[in-house]
C-alpha cells in the first residue's frame, strides 16, 4: 500500500476508535448514575488496577503496555468527569512535585486543588471540600515526610491507593550561577541533594519552604537567588535550569500516598496501613513486632513520631503487606491491640508496582 493509502486506512481507524470511546463512555454515564444513587465513591482503586491488568493481559503488540496504560488512565479521567466531576488537593503552587504525581495518576479531567500545606490537604479531604488528597510520605534518599505523618496521626482520612514517582532535581534561578546566594526548596529535597550542593554551593544560604513550586516562585522574583525542584516548574515561573539531575542518589523515588474518606476494596496485591502508640515499657513495641512475625505479615515500612499529647511516647506508622480484611491480618490487628494503648488501620490499598 502507498502512504496515502495506509493513512486513509489510519484515519478510518480513528473514525472507529472514537466511536468506539463514545459507546465506552456512554455505558460510563450508566454507571455514575448507579453509583450516585447508592452514594459510592467515584474512584475505586481496586477497579483501576483491574482494569490495567485486564489491558495487560490483552495487549499482544506492537504498541507497548506502557502506551496503552496511559492512554487508559486519561480514559479514566473523563470516566469521572461524566460521572461526576472529581477535585483533587495537592501540595502547590503548580509545578510541584506533587502536581506532577496528581497529573499523572487522576489525568486532564479532574479538578485540582493546589493547596498551601499537607495539613491543608487532610483538612480539605476530611471536611468533604476535595474528594481526594495527594500527600508524599516518603522519598528512597530522604525516607519519611514528618508533616504526612503528623497529619496522619491527627487526622481520620483513610489511604485509598499510593503512587511512585521517580524525582529528578534541578538547579534554577533567573541569574548566573556565580550571583546566588540563598536556595529555597523543601527539607527533604536539601536531604536529597546534600552532596551536590555542599560541593557546588556549600555557602549558600539554605532556606526551607513548604514546596519545590513556592520555591520557584520566590527565585523567579528575586535577583541572587535560586531554587530546587522540577522543569515544569522552571518553565512555569520562567527559570532557566543551570545544573540538571542534581540529586545524590540516581534512582531517587518518592511515594505519595491517595487520601480519601474509604479505603479499597480487597485486589491479590494490597498493603495495609496503621497507626499505633505503645506503653512507655521496655519491650513494647518488640512485643507488637513479634505479633506480626508470629502471624506471618510482611512489614513494608515503619516510621516514628513523638506524640505531642505525652513525654516519652511515641507513634508508629507501619504498612505491611495484604488486606485489613484478610484472615491472618485481622487476627495479627486484634492480637496486636493487646499490647497498644491505640491502634488505628488507616486504609488499606492496592499495592504500587509501577512507576509514574
Amino acid at each position: 500500500m502507498s502512504l496515502d493509502e495506509l493513512r486513509k486506512r489510519i484515519d478510518a481507524l480513528d473514525r472507529q476508535l472514537v466511536q468506539l470511546l463514545n459507546a465506552r463512555a456512554e455505558v460510563v454515564v450508566q454507571v455514575g448514575r448507579l453509583k450516585n444513587e447508592t452514594d459510592k465513591p467515584i474512584y475505586a482503586p481496586a477497579r483501576e488496577k483491574q482494569v490495567f491488568e485486564k489491558i495487560e493481559r490483552a495487549n499482544t503488540g506492537p504498541l507497548p503496555t506502557k502506551c496503552l496504560k496511559a492512554i487508559w488512565r486519561e480514559l479514566m479521567s473523563g470516566s469521572f468527569h461524566l460521572e461526576r466531576p472529581l477535585r483533587v488537593g495537592y501540595l502547590g503552587p503548580k509545578g510541584s512535585f506533587s502536581h506532577a504525581a496528581a497529573m499523572l495518576k487522576f489525568g486532564q479531567c479532574v479538578a485540582y486543588e493546589p493547596l498551601g500545606d499537607i495539613f491543608a490537604i487532610f483538612d480539605m479531604v476530611g471536611k468533604g471540600h476535595c474528594d481526594l488528597g495527594l500527600v508524599p510520605i516518603e522519598n528512597s534518599t530522604g525516607g519519611g515526610v514528618i508533616e504526612t505523618l503528623d497529619a496522619l496521626i491527627e487526622s481520620n482520612v483513610k489511604i485509598c491507593a499510593e503512587v511512585l514517582l521517580e524525582i529528578h532535581h534541578n538547579l534554577m534561578a533567573k541569574c548566573s550561577p556565580d550571583r546566588i546566594t540563598k536556595v529555597f526548596s523543601k527539607p527533604e529535597v536539601f536531604a536529597q541533594c546534600q552532596k551536590w550542593l555542599s560541593a557546588t554551593y556549600g555557602s549558600a544560604e539554605k532556606i526551607s519552604v513548604a514546596s519545590t513550586a513556592k520555591a520557584a516562585q520566590i527565585a523567579a522574583e528575586s535577583d541572587h537567588a535560586a531554587a530546587i525542584g522540577s522543569a515544569v516548574a522552571a518553565e512555569l515561573y520562567g527559570l532557566e535550569i543551570l545544573h540538571e539531575n542534581i540529586e545524590d542518589t540516581a534512582h531517587n523515588v518518592t511515594r505519595f500516598l491517595i487520601i480519601g474518606r474509604e479505603d479499597a476494596k480487597p485486589t491479590d496485591q494490597d498493603k495495609t496501613a496503621i497507626l499505633f502508640s505503645t506503653a512507655h515499657k521496655a519491650g513494647a513495641l518488640v512485643d507488637v513486632l513479634d505479633v506480626f512475625r508470629k502471624h506471618g505479615i510482611n512489614l513494608t515500612n515503619i516510621e516514628s513520631r513523638p506524640s505531642k499529647k505525652r513525654e516519652w511516647e511515641y507513634y508508629f506508622f507501619m504498612d505491611f503487606l495484604g488486606h485489613h480484611t484478610d484472615e491472618p491480618i485481622r487476627l495479627g490487628l486484634d492480637e496486636a491491640r493487646q499490647h497498644c494503648l491505640q491502634l488505628s488501620v488507616l486504609g488499606s490499598f492496592p499495592k504500587a508496582v509501577d512507576l509514574l
